[in-house]
Formats: C-alpha cells, structure tokens, sequence
C-alpha cells in the first residue's frame, strides 16, 4: 500500500511538528494511504562533517515522541550515511521514497533540500514525483507568537536559560538524560548532596539554577522534585577552566544513585550562576534555592 511520507528531522517533536502529524494522518486517511513520518539517523550535519547539533532529543526518545501523535502514524528511521547523502535527488526518490517507502504523496517543510549537495528542493521533488507517480506539497509550521515554532527557535531558548518558554513550545518541559557519576561530594559537605551528571546527550539548558523533576530510568518510582545547578561553580573553582557540571538535589530525599540513570525535566529557572564571598554565603543561597524550587513544583 502506497504512504503519504512526512520527512523531516523531527528534533524535539514539539508543537509545530505535532500539529504538522496530525493533519497528515488526517489527510492520508482521506487519500486512502498510510500515514508515514521519515526521519534520519544520525543526524545528517554528522554525517556531512558539520559537526554535531546539541540535539532535544536522542532518537529512542524522538520515536516514541511521534508514535505518540497518532497510532496510526507509522514512524521510519533512514539510516543517514555517506552514500545516502551522495544519491542525487533523482537518486533519492527513485531508491528512497518510492523503492524503499512507496511515496504516493510526500510532505515537507518549506526550505526542505534534498539530495547530494543540497540541489533538490520543493519544485524539484514536486517535478520527479509527477515523473515516479506521487505528489507533493509543503505544509507550514504552526506558529506562536507570530513566528513559526521550530527546533532551531527553541535551541536558541534553551541555551539562554528561558526552560519555561521553550516548554511552551514544545508542549512539554524539555528533557535530558545522564548517568550518575562520583564528584567532589561538596554539595554532600554542605548539607544538599546532589546527583552529578555524565554523558548527556540531549541539550543541557544555560548556565543557572533551576527548579526540575527526576526520574530514575529503569525503576517504578514517579519523577521527584529538585533543584539543580548547571554551570562551572564559580565560587569553588578558583583556577584552570573548570568542567561545565550538572548537579541535581533532589528534594527531601537521600538515594545512593551510582551508576543509575536521571531523566530530568526542566521546569523553571531560578536565577543565573552567582560566585559567592563564602562557603557560608553559598550555602544560605542554596538553601533559599531549595526552598524556591519547592514553591514553583508546588
């Protein structure tokens, strides 16, 4: 059976890209296809040696964002490599689209390029795909506040701190993940032992302390509050250039995590990274940090 293929990158799956699937499940169900999102694995400015985007979701995570639009909505992973990037465009429709996928009609966004050196674009998909028997058309993203909703946009959001803003755009906090790793256990000296994160992939948020939620994958307990410091600590690290750390308190609890794994969910920054005149002085901050995560998670 023949598929409307939604292509894209798809990075956050957030409002926009929500309210783009939806419309194409509907509208596949009224041309009698199979609703069909195509996205690409790694990402393809990797494999074109442009260097890693700081991405808002790892690909498991981005899967089973989309599957959640719809059931109906079939989710296809293209491997991105080097000899899919050199295909012409030609290329790419004839093995791709209509060989691998079965392309009746094909949805992208409106800058969509495609095919070695980027030289396929709206008009020339819409031109082979009257050659290879499918249609094609660009659908805008949804907009807020006057401007589209993009992945690029809430980027830019999260890297300046605004975790609140970019929540609204994505329709839910934004999320990273990383293994429990040992640290200098300062923060255990000072009365709020924290979680020191390794091998985050996702986006971390901008330097500040933040009011979050934390899940530990793989066991049944519900997210816990906390509040959590993303940045180089200024007030401890006096010399060399520090390690950018993210530590994360949760609230009210003592749970030996090693090794474990966080999820955690940003929901509100607090205020932005601060060097203090003393140990005392950070540690009176924290506390009134504490107390203020607990009233925005309230």
């Amino acid at each position: 059976m023949k598929r409307l293929i939604a292509i894209g990158n798809f990075d956050g799956v957030h409002r926009g890209h929500q309210h783009l699937l939806s419309a194409v499940v509907e509208q596949a169900r009224a041309m009698g296809l199979v609703p069909t999102v195509l996205t690409f694995d790694p990402h393809p400015s990797v494999v074109l040696g442009r260097g890693a985007l700081p991405l808002l979701t790892g690909i498991e995570t981005k899967v089973q964002l989309l599957q959640q639009v719809s059931p109906a909505l079939e989710v296809v992973v293209q491997p991105f490599t080097k000899q899919l990037a050199a295909l012409s465009p030609e290329g790419f429709v004839r093995d791709v689209l209509v060989g691998s996928h079965h392309a009746g009609h094909v949805v992208v966004g409106a800058n969509f390029r495609f095919g070695a050196g980027r030289a396929g674009n709206l008009g020339s998909l819409q031109s082979l795909g009257h050659r290879y028997g499918f249609s094609a058309e660009a659908l805008p993203l949804l907009e807020a506040e006057g401007e589209a909703i993009s992945s690029s946009r809430i980027r830019s959001l999260l890297t300046a701190g605004h975790v609140g803003e970019a929540a609204k755009l994505l329709g839910r906090p934004h999320v990273t993940s990383g293994e429990v790793v040992h640290g200098d256990a300062i923060g255990r000296t000072l009365g709020f032992p924290t979680a020191n994160l390794g091998g985050i992939a996702e986006l971390v948020p901008g330097f500040g302390v933040y009011a979050c939620t934390a899940e530990i994958v793989g066991t049944p307990n519900k997210a816990l509050p906390g509040a959590a410091s993303i940045g180089v600590r200024p007030t401890l690290n006096q010399s060399g250039p520090p390690p950018v750390r993210v530590e994360v308190h949760l609230l009210d609890r003592a749970l030996d995590l090693y090794g474990q794994t966080l999820r955690v969910a940003w929901v509100a920054r607090l205020r932005g990274e601060e060097r203090f005149a003393s140990l005392d002085a950070l540690k009176a901050q924290i506390a009134s940090d504490v107390d203020h995560a607990r009233r925005v998670l309230e």
